[in-house]
Order: C-alpha cells, then sequence, then structure tokens
C-alpha cells in the first residue's frame, strides 16, 4: 500500500506551477512507494490569511487515515498555521516537512493573518515529527527565519542546506531521505 504525502505549494504568482517541479523531485527520490497529492490552492486577496488555512483543513478532511504533510514556502507557514490553531481530527498524521517557511513577524497589517500566535509551538501536535529545510543561499526567505523556529520549536528536527537557493536547485533527495526514515 502507498504512503499518502499531502504537498502544499508556495505562494505568488506562478507559484503552483514553479513548485510543480520540487514535486516531481521529491516522487522520483522516493519512488512508487509514495503518492503525492499536489492540489492548487487559490488566494482569497481579502482574507488576512489568504483562505489557505480553511483550505489545507478541506483537504485534510479528504485525505486517508494517514498522511505525510510537505510543503514549501508560504504554504509551509501556513501549513503550520493551520496545525497550530485547528485539531486535525480522525487522521494520524506520520510526519510533518516544511521547506523555506517564512517566520512572519512586523507590524505591517498585511502580515496580521500570517502570523502564528506567540505560543503556537504549545499548540501543534505532540506525537508527530516536524521537520524544517532552509537553503543558506534563500534568496526569498532568509535563513535567519530558521533560527525562529529553532527558538521556537526546539523538538523539531532542522535541516540546514548550503546551497539551493529558494527551490533547493529542485532536489529534495535530503526530504526524501527522512520521510523514508519515517
Amino acid at each position: 500500500m502507498k504512503k499518502n504525502i499531502l504537498f502544499i505549494q508556495g505562494g505568488g504568482e506562478g507559484g503552483y506551477e514553479a513548485d510543480k517541479h520540487l514535486v516531481a523531485s521529491l516522487q522520483q527520490a522516493l519512488g512508487k512507494d509514495y503518492a503525492i497529492q499536489y492540489p492548487e490552492l487559490s488566494s482569497d486577496e481579502t482574507a488576512p490569511d489568504f483562505g489557505w488555512p480553511q483550505q489545507i483543513g478541506t483537504l485534510l478532511s479528504k485525505t486517508d487515515d494517514e498522511i505525510i504533510l510537505a510543503a514549501h514556502s508560504l504554504g509551509a507557514s501556513m501549513l503550520l498555521k493551520y496545525l497550530s490553531e485547528y485539531v486535525v481530527k480522525n487522521k494520524k498524521i506520520a510526519g510533518v516537512f516544511l521547506l523555506a517557511a517564512p517566520f512572519w513577524e512586523g507590524k505591517e497589517e498585511w502580515k496580521t493573518g500570517l502570523k502564528l500566535k506567540e505560543h503556537f509551538s504549545d499548540t501543534l501536535p505532540k506525537d508527530v515529527p516536524f521537520f524544517f529545510y532552509q537553503c543558506r543561499d534563500d534568496e526569498e526567505v532568509p535563513f535567519s527565519h530558521l533560527e525562529q523556529y529553532r527558538k521556537k520549536l526546539s523538538r523539531a528536527a532542522f535541516r540546514e542546506i548550503s546551497s539551493g537557493g529558494h527551490t533547493f536547485h529542485t532536489d529534495l533527495s535530503v526530504l526524501a531521505t527522512d520521510i523514508s526514515a519515517l
């Protein structure tokens, strides 16, 4: 029986198309024992969180009992927001894999709906392993964001990658290695 992965795209214009390459890399590295679901999220510009946490909740409600969650960039931060603010019922999450997750800070109004709550780590599922990945040369999300997550979520595993930019040079073999080890 194949293991199911739900992959949440990054944001921005063309984010879904751009991240197709990451999904293909992950699928190739994992092989035929894994099935990756990669639905396209739409952005509600009137919602402070673009409506992504709600869409993630809907997607999770449609999955099998056990799921592996992976997400890139804005999708990673919105997945973390969803998992820290809502209870996932009737699903076993085998692991959460977050690539280049922005840590939203600042007083700008547009960031309000994207920020995590102060003690978000206290409300995340306790029995689920969390993995964060960040390239030192990421041109979109500063490497310092990984350090912010490390301070807030010390129980997670953190993978620092020397180069690869924001899209990891479309090579998710390090992620595949961690998923395979679950």
